[in-house]
């Protein structure tokens, strides 16, 4: 199962663990469930910050990565 969904980014924290840069992410969805994610910083679009929409791609309800909204999608 793979999909998208929009979403609004609650938290950004960034982190370096041994060189390799990862970043914990928490969105919340339209139907006002939240989830936090723990992606590649590769997965997530630089200077990622709270407030942003974003498009949300999940593999088996898992969030694999976000890229931001398109600004003229609604």
């Amino acid at each position: 199962m793979l999909g998208e969904v929009d979403a609004l980014i609650v938290e950004v924290k960034p982190f370096d663990v041994h060189g390799v840069g990862y970043v914990d992410v928490t969105v919340a969805f339209r139907d006002r469930t939240v989830e936090t994610a723990r992606l590649g910083a590769e997965s997530v679009p630089a200077d990622l910050r709270p407030g942003e929409q974003v498009v949300v791609t999940r593999a088996v309800n898992m969030v694999v990565s976000l890229r931001r909204a398109d600004r003229d999608r609604a």
